[in-house]
Formats: structure tokens, C-alpha cells, sequence
């Protein structure tokens, strides 16, 4: 019903149409270069809004008066304007623009030319990317901006990590702030059908973070959604099918590959000490050392079974997306409306995705001086379905039935605590997730000449459903639960803006005041142990053990901002902003905080006396800014849990205690930083290009600090220390050919960023005038935030070495760090960092009439003793070692005296310390590769058509490492030696990256 009513509403609003009074002109609009037509130019009546866009053929049809002027633009050329002169037909060239100084860059409560720009804003290429099969929209940004650095995803529907410019803080929050359509957007980017954007713009250095104050210290991503264009109704439809394999093909041992392994676990029986354990020993029977009774049959032999369990849970997946949007518009209205599906099923079982979007942006101008619209959108996802936990599937033994001879699942085939993989999947999981966005916005031109007057009004609305009943939990008693969460948030802003230009002075201000709120509700309620379940998470009120708990927060800030722009004879820039914060979980003492920028602009090659022939455009710049970081909601009150303490009242019923010490003195912590940029174009608009050098320093880090637990407590919330962050970022682009028939560009970007801890507690316990590391939190004066703090591994124990004394053949080699000739805690030292020390990008485009090719490297690199990984395992001989299965590949990569190049230790006994092996996680990967053919357009116009395109996509095609493992880009979490979250790559016992096949249409008609 839902869906008849969306297409109802959309066929009404295709037939709101423009009809002037005037002169009918008709045309077509080329490039001055090579006369290729363009298709999408906007075509405007000058002083109205009157106007219509190009068609595949570059051509347009616009009534307009025969005394009229015609106002051609076109991202990346100049903007044009012909008078008509009565005439009824005209033919217009465009001219390059390569700076592209005239395009819109979305830069925070407003827009600015790009030629105007003092900080460091970089515009996203999302476009070279729509038909890759990317069902998050960060997806289509990794590796293209420097300084931008999206994770992979290895889940259905999953939301990349994403960070800007490295880490600035070791506790405080850590995100990147998203701001869709000038509203802060705090769900997940999941929900949002990429093909709705139209534009992904980058705030990168302090001046221009500072509007957004308190929660950008880490950055800020300005999203746009697509809007309507007057002329006649768009319709596009997209469709495209994709398949998905692992980039890296492996699966478990079969039954003769584990019978091998077996015989390598037991090596030091299984071969002859004379042949230094390379030949086999007759005397030595496998099957007597198998630990489990099912492993052999009646007769003591190894039974014949080699069961597949990996190909009962795994697939081909699969993406199929089908994408419509409706856009147009008229004078006084504009409207574009969309709806998505997409559904995807991951490799593995049950790990699927469904995703239904619909988006209505209106923008309308009821009078010259009155402009209201809305942007909005829907999702409803669907994650129903649990898939195995893999782990649990590669470990099962290929020796083991999953079902008894009367056909009754067998709950722990290997006879141990490892369940069987058909727990994880034969479950009733519901989890959807429904998200609603809108921003309502009204704007009014006020009667001073220039000054502007607008709100926005942005909502947030999340609801969350997960239910689950599984008869398998609780020792096979059943167990099942019903969670509901529901968030919402409102952000109000006023904005008072003023543009005006004076001779040679230009000059703009944008002031802001706003505040948003938010709120968080979650309900659960569990049952265990049900004497039946057939109406599983839908009766819990069956089981013997019922529980409920909830959960509830809100919290809110408010907030100025006041910036201002000038620019003298199109060369001298200022900017200048400040903002004021008000946070509602900071203690009473300090709720507030100010965040001041500054930056300057100069475009050099306006000057007169600028004579570098090879030079045709150079700007610098340099920025001062400071931005905030906020901290946990409560964290600075003392808080109060249902634990058993002091006693409340008389009855004694409730116990409570403080679990947390407050802090009336903590506050905001802040970054501050200094950015230098160059803008350049360069040999006649050959190769443009931009350079930016940064250092940031954070002051004030929240952290938790330990104290004596005699306070009853073994930590406060606190501000201490500074942390520096530096870097590099180079963009390039160059126009390599650039002819009627064929086009050939590359866009290269590289960056390189490091941070270094600066103080800490400033305690210096050892009077050695060194302030004192906090070791047991990983934290180390000088090292990175992402110090790795371990046992140095050099290789393997071979048979014939001098070994040390609690060692063995087969144990990793430690390195004597302290020199004292022994091997203990104090050998533990900074080996490296999990940061990469550069990120690299790489697109070449190609162009030849209606074929268009593309392919794009992405690459991060370590340098010396950086973006390195854990990637250990280590086997003795015991029942668990001879059971468990393991993927192939690393089976074969385990050290034995048959194979003394193996990388993880396999010994006879373990050593006296089983240290962490590491890895560097470098590589290059062919990322993305899309071929295209646009239908020839004497062929489109004899079925009504304006354009077709037909494609195919590779993406991650190819991956050059030497990691071992499924994929070394994927983060996964663990835990150093002292407890503390580091990440690496993903090993095999994680979770694949998919390498995926496409094949699309888009038709525009």
C-alpha cells in the first residue's frame, strides 16, 4: 500500500511543469576545446529562475523574451551569458575551467567558491564511483581524499571505520562528525542510498573545523542530497547484479590434509630423531593418539568421514540494487524523489542485508523574498537472521557427523565446548532498524540589501526492534529475548548571513545560533529455560527465568557562531571565525568553551608582477583554528549503581554505592592546529594539484586517571597531557589527452600523517627529569598512540640451535632486548606502531566516443616499523591441537622439521613465554574497474529514451601483501598485554573482504 501511495505521489509531482510567455529558442551547448556536446548544462533566463538543463545531445528548448539574456553554467567551465537579440536558435562553446574556481564547496552553515577557500576543503569524488556496488556511501570514498581514511567493510551492509587526519585524542570521542544537509546526522551511514548524494565535501584543518566547534576536532564531512532543476521531469532508473567471492579463495582442511596435520603436531613421534624428524616413523600408529571415539571405527581405525562443513555455510553472494529517482521543477518549486531497494547476502549464511529507501526534497519560492523546502528520507533495514560464528566453523573437524544415526543434531560433534555450526544459524532472529531524517529550512531575503535570514530545523528518529529465540541456549533449555531502543534528536539553528560587495571589497558574515537535544530509550526483556518454544521471542512469559532491564539518556548543547569573509581585488583572503559551546554532560565549572580560527589567502598569480609562464594559477594558504572534543555524557558526575554497598533508609532492601568519583573541574579538551596549503594549475591547465602541511597539538586530553583505590576508587575522569599530530597530503590531478574522440586523466594523492605522545601525567617518579610513561595503559612519552608494546619475535627455534634453557624447537625466537642474557618482562619494548605511515590513491580515466574505461589503485604503506598487525598462532601437541580444523593455508604456514620456513611456531612444548607474533599490514589493491557504454543517441531518441548506459564493474580485483590471512586493510580488534584495544588485519580466523563482479544499466529518460 505504502509503495502504490509513493508512486501516486510521484506521477503528481512529474506533472507540475513550467509554461512561459515568450520566445521559443532551441540550441545546443558544446565544449570550445572539441566541440563534444554536453549533457546537464544549466540554461537559465537571466534575473529568474526560469531555466531548463541540456539533454544527451547537448541540446535545450527554453521560452524565454526575445530581448532576454541566456546564463549558461556547467561545473568545470566557465559560466557564459548570450543575449538572444530575437533570435531563435543559438550554438554556444563552453570554456574550461580547470581550477574549477567558480564551483560551490559546502563548507558549513553556508557555501563558498571554491577560489575563495582558506582552509583545507576537498570535494569528494563520488561520481567516478556510482557504479561500483557500494551499498555505503563510504564506501565510494576510500582512498580518494588524502587525509580521508575509510576502513573495509566485510559485512553485509556493514559501516566502514572512518577517520580525518589520523587521532587526536586517546579517550575522547573519536568520529568523525557527518552533517547531511546542515543537520549533524548521528545514524548510521548505512541508511543512506548513495545514489541520493549529490556532493561529500571535507573539512580537514582547524580554521575551517572551528564552525563546528565542540565536536570537531576529529573532522567534518559535509554531505549533500541531490535537488531538482527546473526544466521537465528526469526520470532515472538504475539496475545492477553483483556477485561476491573472498579476494583470498581458502577453506578448511579435508580429511586427508587434517590426517597430515595431525602427524605434524605430533612430530617429535610421527618421525625418526635420526632423520632430524623428516621421515615417517613406522612404529607410530595416528589412529591410537586420536583423543575422541568417533575420530575411529570398531576395527581402531580412522574413520572414513570427510564431511564439508564450510560449504553447508557459506555461498556466492550476492547485491542486487534497483534504484528510481523523479526530479524537475518549475519558478516557484523544485523536487527531487527517490526510492532504493538493495539487497545483499554475504558469503557467509544468514549474513544479509535488505535496505528500502525513499527521499522527497522540495524546495520552493513562494515569493521573490520567501524560500522554504525540505529534505527527507526514510530507511527501513532489514538484518533479520544470524549467521555461525566462524571461528566455531573452521575449527570443526571434518571427522564429525553433525547428525546421530536416528538424524538428531549432535549439539558438540567434537566433544568439546566448540557447538556445532548449525547453533549459530538455525535460530528465529528478527532485527530491523526503521531511521527517518528531515531538515524543514525557511529562508528570507531581509530589507537590508545582502543580509539573509534562515532556520533550520533538523529531526533524527531511529527505531530499533531485535528479537531472538533460540532452542540450543541454556544447555539446550531455550532462551529468547525482545529488545526495543528508540533515539531522536532536533537541532534548531538561526542563521543570519550578510554578502555584499564594495568596489574591490567583497565581504560576507554567517552568525549562528543553535541547540540541539538528545535522547536515547532501550527496553529488553529475557527468558531462559521455556518447557516449550514454539512461539519463541513471542511468549517469553513461558520460561522459568525472566529478566527485564532498561536504559535511558538525554543530553543536550547550545551553541554561537560568528564567522566572517573578505577578499580584496579577487587575491587578499581572510576568514575568520569564532565559536561557543555549551555542553550539558561537562561539570558545572566549565559547560562552556570557546573555539577561535583565523586563516589567510593569496592568490599569487593575480598579481601583476606574477610572470611564471608555467604557472596559471597559485594560491597560499595558512590557517590558525582551535575545535573541541566532548566527553562522555556523565562522565564528570558521580554515578550511582545497583550494587551491594552503603546501606539507603531503614529497611535495608536497596544497597547502593558510587561507581564513579566526580569531577567538578573537568573540561573540554581541545585541539589546536596550523595548516599551510598551495592551489596550483600548472602548464597551460595540464596538471592541477593542491599541498597541504598540517600540525595539530590536543591539550587537555580526557582521559581516566588512576588513583589510590583507598578513595574507593580506582580511576577519576581527568584532563591531562597533549598529543601532536602531523602530516603531508598531495593531490594531483593531469589532463593527459584531452581530444574530441578520446580523453585519458589521472588523479594521484598521497598522504602521510604521524602522532606522537607529548606529556602525559607529568609525574616524574624517578627524578631522572623524564616524565614517566603510563606503560600498563600502552602509553609512551614520544611514541605514537598506536605503540605496540611486546616481546620483539625473530623467527623460529630450528632443531641443532643453541636454544636457551625453557625453550624448544619449534618456539618463536625472543629477542634479549635488555642484553642480560635471559629472557623475562624486562625484553618487552616499543617494537612499532598499527599506524601506516602513507595512504596512496590512483585513477586513470579513459575516454573513446561512447566507451569510457576507469581503474583506481589504493594502497597504504608502513614505512619502517609501521602499520603492523598481530598475526600469531602457536600449537602443541594435545587433544584440541589434533581435533581442530584450520584453514589450508595456514595450516601449511606452521613451522615443523619438514617445513622450517613455516611462520607460526608448532613445538613439541611450549616455551617458558609465548610471545605475540607481528606483521606488516602493507598493500597495494586494484580497487575498483568500471567499463561503460553509452547507446548511441540516433538510436535513444527513436524510443523516447535520453540516455543509456550499460556497464560492468571489478572491485578489489587483485591484492599485492605480505600478510598472511584473509586481508590486511580490515580492522579487527584485540587486546595487548596490558588489556588494552589495538587492531590488525584481518588473519584467518576473521572475517574475508569480498572481491565482487557487476553488471548494470542506468536509463535516463
Amino acid at each position: 500500500m505504502r509503495t502504490k501511495f509513493l508512486f501516486l505521489l510521484m506521477l503528481c509531482m512529474c506533472a507540475v511543469t513550467a509554461f512561459g510567455q515568450g520566445h521559443k529558442i532551441t540550441g545546443t551547448v558544446v565544449s570550445a576545446t572539441d566541440s563534444e556536446s554536453f549533457i546537464g548544462v544549466s540554461v537559465v533566463v537571466k534575473g529568474t529562475t526560469n531555466g531548463v538543463i541540456t539533454d544527451l545531445n547537448g541540446e535545450f528548448t527554453i521560452t524565454a523574451p526575445a530581448n532576454s539574456t541566456l546564463v549558461f553554467s556547467y561545473v568545470g567551465y566557465k559560466t557564459k551569458e548570450v543575449k538572444v537579440n530575437g533570435q531563435t536558435k543559438l550554438n554556444v562553446s563552453l570554456d574550461e575551467d580547470s581550477q574549477m574556481l567558480d564551483a560551490i564547496v559546502v563548507v558549513g552553515y553556508g557555501t563558498a567558491k571554491k577560489s575563495d577557500l582558506t582552509g583545507a576543503v576537498v570535494s569528494a569524488n563520488i561520481k567516478d564511483f556510482e557504479k561500483s556496488p557500494n551499498t555505503n556511501l563510504m564506501q565510494s570514498l576510500q582512498g580518494t581524499v588524502p587525509g580521508l581514511n575509510i576502513g573495509q567493510i566485510t559485512n553485509a551492509g556493514g559501516t566502514p571505520s572512518i577517520s580525518i587526519r589520523g587521532k587526536n585524542t586517546i579517550s575522547g570521542n573519536t568520529s568523525v562528525l557527518i552533517v547531511l544537509d546542515g543537520i549533524i546526522f548521528t545514524g548510521d551511514m548505512s541508511s543512506i542510498n548513495p545514489a541520493d548524494i549529490a556532493s561529500v565535501d571535507i573539512l580537514k584543518d582547524a580554521s575551517a573545523t572551528a564552525v563546528y566547534g565542540a565536536q570537531a576536532a576529529n573532522g567534518v564531512m559535509l554531505i549533500t542530497s541531490k535537488k531538482g532543476a527546473n526544466g521537465k521531469a528526469k526520470i532515472n532508473f538504475s539496475s545492477s547484479y553483483t556477485t561476491q567471492t573472498p579476494t583470498n579463495n581458502m577453506s578448511p582442511m579435508n580429511r586427508t590434509q587434517l590426517l597430515q596435520w595431525d602427524k605434524d603436531v605430533l612430530w617429535h613421534d610421527a618421525y625418526t630423531e635420526e632423520s632430524g624428524y623428516t621421515k615417517e616413523n613406522p612404529a607410530f600408529d595416528l589412529a591410537k593418539r586420536m583423543p575422541d571415539a568417533y575420530m575411529t571405527n570398531e576395527q581402531g581405525n580412522i574413520v572414513d568421514s570427510d564431511y564439508n562443513w564450510w560449504d553447508n555455510f557459506t555461498r556466492t553472494g550476492s547485491i542486487l540494487e534497483n534504484k528510481l529517482s523523479i526530479s524537475g521543477g518549475n519558478d516557484g518549486l523544485s523536487y527531487m524523489m527517490s526510492v532504493g531497494n538493495t539487497t545483499q547476502k554475504n558469503f557467509l549464511l544468514n549474513d544479509d542485508f535488505k535496505r528500502n529507501t525513499i527521499r522527497i526534497n522540495l524546495d520552493a519560492q513562494p515569493r521573490s523574498w520567501w524560500k522554504a523546502g525540505v529534505q527527507a528520507f526514510g530507511s527501513f533495514s532489514n538484518r533479520d537472521g544470524q549467521e555461525t560464528w566462524l571461528p566455531y566453523l573452521i575449527k570443526q573437524t571434518p571427522l564429525a557427523q553433525p547428525y546421530d544415526e536416528d538424524g538428531n543434531l549432535i549439539s558438540f560433534p567434537m566433544h568439546t565446548a566448540v557447538e556445532t555450526p548449525f547453533h549459530g544459524s538455525m535460530v528465529d532472529d528478527y532485527d530491523r532498524s526503521n531511521s527517518f531524517f528531515a531538515n524543514i529550512y525557511s529562508e528570507f531575503t531581509l530589507p537590508v540589501k545582502g543580509l539573509t535570514y534562515r532556520f533550520n530545523f533538523g529531526n533524527n528518529y531511529r527505531i530499533g526492534e531485535h528479537n531472538f529465540a533460540s532452542k540450543y541456549t541454556n544447555n539446550e533449555n531455550g532462551g529468547a529475548y525482545k529488545n526495543h531502543s528508540t533515539y531522536y534528536d532536533y537541532t534548531f539553528d538561526n542563521i543570519l548571513s550578510y554578502t555584499n560587495t564594495f568596489g574591490k571589497h567583497d565581504l560576507s558574515a554567517t552568525f549562528v545560533y543553535g541547540a540541539t537535544r538528545r535522547k536515547y530509550m532501550y527496553t529488553s526483556a529475557t527468558a531462559n529455560v521455556f518447557p516449550r518454544m514454539a512461539l519463541g521471542y513471542n511468549s517469553l512469559e513461558l520460561a522459568d527465568k525472566q529478566l527485564t532491564s532498561s536504559d535511558a539518556w538525554k543530553e543536550s548543547t547550545l551553541y554561537q557562531m560568528v564567522r566572517a569573509n573578505y577578499k580584496y581585488n579577487n587575491r587578499y583572503l581572510v576568514t575568520a571565525t569564532i565559536r561557543r559551546d555549551g555542553y550539558s554532560g561537562f561539570a558545572a565549572n566549565h559547560k562552556f568553551g570557546t573555539f577561535p580560527s583565523i586563516a589567510l589567502g593569496w592568490i599569487a598569480s593575480e598579481e601583476e608582477f606574477f610572470k611564471i609562464p608555467w604557472i596559471d594559477y597559485l594560491k597560499v594558504r595558512g590557517g590558525y583554528g582551535m575545535s573541541g572534543n566532548q566527553t562522555n555524557r556523565y562522565a564528570s558526575l558521580a554515578t550511582v549503581a545497583s550494587e551491594i554497598g552503603y546501606i539507603f533508609g531503614q529497611s535495608g532492601a536497596l544497597r547502593q554505592e558510587l561507581s564513579s568519583m566526580q569531577n567538578s573541574d573537568l573540561k573540554w579538551e581541545r585541539t589546536e592546529g596550523i595548516n599551510f596549503g598551495l592551489d596550483f594549475t600548472l602548464f597551460n591547465s595540464f596538471l592541477t594539484g593542491s599541498l597541504e602541511i598540517y600540525q595539530t597539538t590536543t591539550h587537555d586530553l580526557l582521559y581516566k586517571v588512576a588513583i589510590p583505590s583507598i578513595t574507593g576508587f580506582t580511576s577519576i575522569q581527568s584532563n591531562v597531557g597533549q598529543i601532536q599530530n602531523k602530516g603531508v597530503e598531495l593531490n594531483l590531478t593531469s589532463h593527459n589527452i584531452t581530444k574530441k574522440d578520446f580523453e585519458w586523466s589521472t588523479t594521484f594523492n598521497i598522504s602521510s600523517n604521524s602522532n606522537k605522545v607529548k606529556s602525559l601525567t607529568g609525574i616524574d617518579s624517578n627524578g631522572d627529569g623524564k616524565e614517566d610513561d603510563m606503560t600498563a595503559s600502552s602509553l609512551f612519552i614520544g611514541e605514537s598512540l598506536g605503540a605496540i608494546y611486546d616481546y620483539k619475535v625473530d623467527g623460529i627455534y630450528q632443531i641443532g640451535d643453541d636454544i636457551p634453557e625453557g625453550y624448544h624447537p619449534g618456539n618463536y625466537r625472543i629477542v634479549d632486548v635488555y642484553a642480560d642474557g635471559k629472557i623475562d618482562e624486562k625484553d618487552r619494548s616499543v617494537i612499532g606502531t598499527t599506524d601506516p605511515k602513507y595512504r596512496m590513491g590512483l585513477m586513470n580515466k579513459f575516454r573513446y566516443k561512447n566507451f569510457n574505461l576507469s581503474f583506481f589503485f589504493n594502497s597504504v604503506l608502513g614505512g619502517k616499523n609501521g602499520y603492523l598487525g598481530q598475526n600469531t598462532s602457536s600449537v602443541i601437541p594435545n587433544d584440541n591441537a589434533i581435533r581442530e580444523n584450520h584453514l589450508s593455508e595456514e595450516a601449511d604456514l606452521f613451522w615443523s622439521p619438514r617445513n622450517t620456513d613455516g611462520i607460526y611456531s608448532r613445538s613439541w612444548a611450549a616455551g617458558a613465554i609465548t610471545p605475540n607474533r607481528y606483521e606488516k599490514r602493507d598493500f597495494v589493491r586494484l580497487q575498483d574497474v568500471s567499463f561503460g557504454y553509452d547507446l548511441p543517441k540516433n538510436v535513444l531518441s527513436r524510443i523516447g529514451l535520453d540516455g543509456v548506459n550499460i556497464y560492468v564493474n571489478a572491485k578489489n580485483l587483485f591484492t599485492i601483501s605480505g600478510w598472511h590471512g584473509w586481508d590486511p586493510e580490515a580492522d579487527n580488534t584485540y587486546q595487548d598485554v596490558n588489556g588494552n584495544n589495538r587492531v590488525t588485519g584481518s588473519g584467518y580466523a576473521h572475517r574475508p573482504v569480498m572481491k565482487s563482479f557487476t553488471a548494470g544499466i542506468n536509463i535516463l529518460f
